[in-house]
């Protein structure tokens, strides 16, 4: 009987990897389009108070930062949200990909290798991303809903740090993939324990704390831009 020859995968983080945003920046887009037009620069102001919380929380903990940033979707429409969603990544995403990023995943399509988003954004934003790369597969988290609007909590614990590499190891085990063999792009340290589980690891943009591991490490050190590069 012969054995199923095994896959090869390429990775890739969202934000800051693909894109350049962040889930703070998709919550913005989503949140002031909701206001008035005359009250959105005063809630702007006063939400860039919480930012700098946020920036603090996720230094210590991308995990907690991301449990802890996901409840401000608590009482919004599910609905309406989902929506705005694919309205933004045509009025706002598309324009902050980073065409290095669009390369390589059409260099790994061309290859015959699976593509695979890993990121700890939500579901319904992710979406039309994956659909417009062609990606074989996105590994993302969701909010939970009761009638009709969202709870601000997660089903599932934030897909980051080691999260990520237990999605990873469940969709190896499902499509029969080599990790050896396959490659991860991320940009953080938040995306470490993912690009250690692989054979080819890339730091695309990265963070102070992952260029020290990846120069200590010898791995592959790419700098994208979303004008080019």
């Amino acid at each position: 009987m012969s054995v199923e020859e095994k896959k090869t995968a390429a990775f890739f983080d969202v934000d800051g990897t693909i894109v350049s945003t962040t889930i703070v920046h998709y919550y913005v887009q989503f949140r002031s389009s909701l206001l008035p037009s005359f009250f959105r620069p005063f809630w702007i102001a006063w939400f860039a108070l919480k930012v700098v919380y946020y920036f603090f929380l996720d230094r210590v903990s991308r995990t907690r930062f991301n449990q802890v940033f996901y409840r401000n979707y608590r009482g919004l429409n599910a609905e309406v949200v989902k929506q705005l969603a694919g309205e933004q990544f045509e009025t706002y995403v598309r324009s902050k990909l980073f065409p290095a990023a669009l390369d390589h995943i059409r260099e790994h399509q061309n290859r015959g290798d699976l593509v695979v988003l890993v990121t700890g954004s939500l579901d319904f934003i992710i979406e039309p991303l994956a659909i417009y790369l062609q990606a074989d597969a996105a590994l993302t988290v969701q909010l939970e809903e009761a009638h009709g609007k969202f709870t601000g909590e997660l089903t599932t614990p934030p897909l980051s740090e080691v999260e990520k590499v237990r999605a990873i190891q469940t969709f190896v085990e499902q499509y029969n993939v080599d990790l050896a063999a396959s490659y991860a792009y991320g940009d953080s340290r938040a995306d470490l324990p993912m690009l250690e589980c692989v054979g080819k690891p890339i730091a695309v943009n990265p963070s102070k704390g992952l260029r020290q591991v990846a120069i200590e490490s010898g791995w592959e050190i790419s700098e994208w831009t979303v004008g080019g590069g």
